[in-house]
């Protein structure tokens, strides 16, 4: 908490960047960033079911996690949702040969259809949300998948209730001084705990929550429908 408390003071006055804008900005450094996570990345279709022909990517960006999906599923359908749509175009030129479809905007709006998938898939994108925000979103996602479908999120945490706290204030804070909205996207992690984000799915309606593997301070996430 030390360090998290002098990083925050140290950046205490750097503005807040909006969603989309920040990504975009960092689109040529983004997949040397990401590399960090490659042993997650390698990982994350080994915890998918053996069935999974229908598979939804929520923050998808340039798909990174879908390299080990397609090598485990090449015949999959999926259809990848982000609101940075340059990473939308390196994602369709990388996978231009696959069954791919692509939606730019923010998976809290766009509509997912009912039933329609047997997985929905996220890589380090769920942490910049609040939990009313994610409590709404994994509605959605209960609602998409089909009955036996799950939800594989593999994300960060917050070590403790005292991180989680001090990041919601501070975003809180930083928007505040910057009047920027709650309802305008702006890049700042707020990651909960692994235990409110385990609450979060099974108050949606999720049967089962439970966390699978830690790897390189990432933690897969399998929640699972009826």
């Amino acid at each position: 908490m030390r360090s998290l408390r002098a990083w925050l003071a140290e950046t205490a006055e750097v503005p807040l960047e909006e969603m989309s804008a920040f990504f975009a900005n960092r689109l040529e450094s983004y997949e040397a960033h990401m590399a960090a996570w490659n042993e997650a990345y390698q990982k994350f279709a080994s915890f998918l079911p053996d069935d999974c022909n229908e598979i939804l990517d929520l923050g998808c960006g340039t798909g990174l996690e879908l390299q080990s999906v397609f090598a485990r599923f090449p015949n999959a359908r999926v259809t990848g949702i982000d609101m940075s749509a340059d990473m939308l175009a390196a994602l369709s030129a990388k996978y231009g040969d696959k069954a791919l479809q692509t939606t730019c905007g923010d998976y809290f709006t766009v509509e997912f259809g009912k039933g329609s998938f047997d997985a929905v898939i996220s890589f380090q994108s769920l942490h910049h949300f609040t939990p009313q925000k994610k409590t709404a979103l994994f509605k959605k996602i209960l609602d998409t998948l089909k009955p036996g479908g799950v939800f594989l999120n593999c994300d960060y945490f917050a070590c403790c209730d005292e991180e989680e706290a001090l990041l919601f204030a501070e975003c809180v804070r930083r928007r505040a001084a910057a009047n920027i909205p709650d309802t305008d996207f702006v890049h700042f992690d707020t990651p909960l705990t692994l235990a409110h984000e385990t609450q979060l799915l099974k108050n949606a309606g999720f049967a089962k929550a439970e966390p699978l593997e830690s790897c390189d301070g990432a933690v897969f996430l399998l929640a699972e429908k009826k």
